[in-house]
């Protein structure tokens, strides 16, 4: 197969960059497999080694430093056939740390080339990753104080099955990139190199240099026997066919009239544990009973057992294309941590609008019509206070009927669950 360079934009490196070797390297890898361009594609990001995918006529991308695995990911992903090599320097490695440690775990076939140089040559030849702690950097003393990393060491602990050490400078770079390529799975190829543009001008580092310290090194010898398992994509795959189908969305068919036109907002202020996301959700499945849209929208504390819950639901007979609100023409004001959180939403009440307030409930200042509920008096938990509330509105022809509540709670509830709630609606409006 003939060259996938880009002839229209050769690679251009400093001279002597081990970078060059490895573009012709990869160059050579991809003609002796006989992959075709249009089943290639090279990921990169910033850096030396961020130039990659401009040198060849594959399909390619490059994104933010440290993320091209992610981007790999999903390519994969998306189209299993391609064969996807990533491009990365230390410094990609370092930044992107988190990602790598997914990519090993994960062992989707992705084939990660590290171009290895010890330092940011792009930048300024700071101490990257795996700068030695004796190597003379352009940040000064800060590699001193951090042990390098040992990219092999690291991914083999992660998870990765494949991890190999060797020098770009070898004649058989080509043949190790090769096997990389090869592997199914996630594969790591630590190629070590010379940055001569930065680090070889305050460091020595031969060929020989690189050479022996590989040699010397434990690990970086390519599969790793107990790190081995199905490829991630495959198994991806396997484990959804055995899914059984997803079931298609629950159909509202409108059954009722609708009570009112135009738009109507309410909001419904509790606190945590009082089911106030789900009184939200049905009372707008109860508006849809009657044709009409519907909005929702949850604000609650992300400590989930207590703090503030609240849900904003819009109901009109038109189209919603804004689903902000400042006015509501309804609140349900059911615990004094949702109406504290939304004090500013009772400034601007018109006279028309309504609050249902439990008793318990400190109001700010307002306009609206109030109406107290003595939960409690009525055998009503806090946790079924926001049903309660709808039930109350429901019997006062105020958005929704009865009838177009009950039917939103037999869609919603099954079984024990929908027996209690009848209960509450039918606990609720007595007198």
């Amino acid at each position: 197969m003939d060259s996938l360079i880009n002839r229209s934009r050769p690679p251009v490196f400093c001279p002597g960059c081990t970078h060059e070797r490895v573009v012709h390297a990869l160059d050579q890898t991809l003609s002796r497999m006989g992959l075709a361009a249009n089943r290639v594609a090279i990921v990169s990001d910033i850096g030396c080694s961020g130039l990659f995918d401009t040198f060849f006529n594959t399909h390619a991308m490059h994104g933010l430093h440290g993320r091209a695995l992610t981007y790999a990911t999903g390519l994969k992903m998306a189209n299993p056939g391609l064969t996807v090599i990533v491009t990365m320097g230390d410094g990609g490695l370092g930044i992107g740390g988190a990602h790598l440690l997914a990519a090993c775990r994960r062992n989707l076939d992705l084939t990660l080339l590290v171009l290895n140089n010890f330092n940011f040559g792009m930048t300024g030849g700071q101490s990257s990753a795996t700068t030695p702690s004796d190597a003379l950097a352009a940040s000064g003393f800060l590699n001193r104080l951090e042990k390098p990393l040992d990219v092999c060491r690291l991914v083999a602990a992660a998870g990765a099955p494949y991890a190999a050490r060797c020098s770009g400078l070898d004649k058989g770079l080509a043949q190790e990139i090769e096997r990389a390529v090869a592997f199914e799975g996630f594969a790591v190829l630590d190629i070590w190199g010379v940055c001569t543009g930065r680090y070889t001008k305050r460091n020595r580092l031969t060929p020989a240099m690189i050479r022996e310290t590989i040699d010397s090194m434990p690990g970086g010898g390519g599969a790793i026997r107990e790190n081995q398992r199905p490829e991630y994509a495959a198994g991806y795959a396997a484990a959804r066919a055995a899914l059984a189908p997803p079931q298609p969305p629950v159909e509202i068919k409108a059954r009722f009239k609708p009570l009112v036109r135009g738009r109507h907002e309410v909001v419904l202020m509790g606190a945590a544990g009082q089911r106030i996301i789900t009184a939200g959700e049905i009372l707008a499945m109860a508006a849809m009973g009657a044709g009409l849209q519907a909005t929702q929208k949850n604000e609650y504390n992300i400590t989930v057992l207590r703090g503030p819950s609240i849900s904003e639901v819009i109901v009109a007979d038109a189209k919603i294309g804004y689903t902000g609100m400042e006015t509501p023409d309804i609140i349900l004001a059911l615990a004094q941590e949702g109406v504290d959180r939304r004090r500013r939403s009772f400034a601007n009440l018109p006279p028309g609008s309504l609050v249902l307030c439990a008793a318990d409930v400190a109001l700010p200042d307002c306009r609206a019509q109030i109406r107290r509920i003595d939960f409690k008096k009525r055998g009503i938990r806090p946790a079924d206070r926001a049903l309660a509330s709808l039930a109350m509105l429901a019997a006062s022809q105020r958005i929704v009927s009865t009838p177009m509540l009950m039917a939103a709670l037999k869609q919603r509830f099954h079984g024990q669950v929908l027996a209690s709630a009848r209960k509450t609606v039918q606990r609720a409006v007595e007198r």
